[in-house]
């Protein structure tokens, strides 16, 4: 097929990937380049890993983050190294005929990072990702969702909701390129804690999947070679779920599974792309630190390490490592 003046090889456009609602591969490649002019702001110039359906949603999968060999050679790939000492080169989605090379190889979802391949240690948005951590927990991801808008207002970040096309919700606020994924997961995390005190009975920033008691604020996404399902992005669940940008004022009536791979069309011809500049609207998180109860970025014992020359930041303290290493020595000693 020919897709925005490249050509583009599609293969078995007949087979089923949905087989609840009939969906074959074919439609999902139709899908995304039909909402290609909404997708791509959110996932262009981004590295981009694979979660391959072969078989669709009830086959197996397979995460890859090296672009097959061979692609096309009109599709952009981005090489990123990892602390491991490792190396990858990512595709990266920059137009319609990417999205369609992506689906036909079974990539139901668009994952992407949080950061632009032209520097792919800083993110351009901040994340917070409400997780159940029960059946019956709707309710209070909604209730939660709008006390993360309060909390997100009043530090001035203009923020746009998604549900997750699971059973949660994404909230994106869209930040100035400044500050490395370390610093920027530490405010998350303060900033959840903020959350989590205006609604204790129903969040929790609580790690351990075992000790939750309530939605769990997930700030972790914000972190290196992290990766969410993006605006617009089909998941792998039965009903061929969206995660669909939503407008704040319809976030308190929502449902989970409210738009389809069936219905996405009709509902951006009734509401058009909610997240339409979303881009420029970026702000500066430096100055909010101490705003939620954090220090300065810069400022007091370094919240990062190199993990090996010329390697990325990672989170870490000194004070932490002594703590570990006194725990050792005291293991020892009995």
């Amino acid at each position: 097929m020919r897709i925005g003046g490249h050509d583009v090889a599609l293969t078995n456009q007949d087979k089923v990937f949905f087989p609840k609602l009939g969906v074959t591969k074919g439609d999902l490649v139709e899908y995304y380049v039909g909402v290609a002019d909404a997708v791509l702001p959110h996932v262009s110039r981004r590295p981009a890993q694979m979660k391959r359906y072969p078989n669709g949603v009830e086959g197996d999968f397979f995460y890859q983050k090296r672009v097959p060999v061979p692609h096309p050679d009109w599709l952009e790939t981005v090489h990123i190294a990892f602390p491991s000492g490792r190396t990858a080169d990512f595709p990266v989605l920059n137009d319609a005929a990417a999205l369609a090379w992506s689906a036909n190889l079974g990539c139901i979802e668009v994952h992407t990072w949080h950061s632009r391949v032209d520097d792919t240690e800083r993110p351009d948005y901040l994340l917070i990702d409400l997780d159940p951590s029960a059946e019956g927990q709707w309710r209070a991801v909604r209730e939660i969702s709008l006390t993360t808008k309060d909390v997100m207002d009043e530090l001035g970040l203009i923020s746009f909701p998604k549900t997750s096309g699971s059973t949660g919700m994404h909230i994106l606020a869209p930040i100035e390129r400044e500050l490395e994924f370390p610093e920027v997961r530490r405010f998350a995390k303060a900033m959840a804690k903020v959350i989590e005190s205006r609604v204790p009975r129903i969040a929790t920033t609580t790690w351990a999947v075992k000790d939750r008691t309530g939605v769990f604020v997930d700030y972790g996404q914000n972190a290196r070679d992290r990766t969410i399902a993006s605006a617009y992005s089909v998941r792998p669940v039965p009903d061929a779920r969206v995660s669909a940008p939503l407008a704040w004022d319809e976030v308190g009536d929502v449902e989970p599974g409210a738009f389809t791979i069936r219905t996405m069309a009709a509902r951006m011809k009734e509401v058009g792309d909610l997240t339409a500049g979303m881009w420029e609207k970026a702000a500066s998180i430096a100055p909010l630190f101490e705003r939620v109860g954090e220090r300065p970025p810069g400022k007091g014992p370094q919240p990062r390490k190199r993990t090996g020359p010329g390697g990325p930041w990672r989170d870490g303290r000194a004070e932490y490592r002594s703590r570990y290493e006194e725990r050792k020595k005291a293991a020892r000693r009995g």
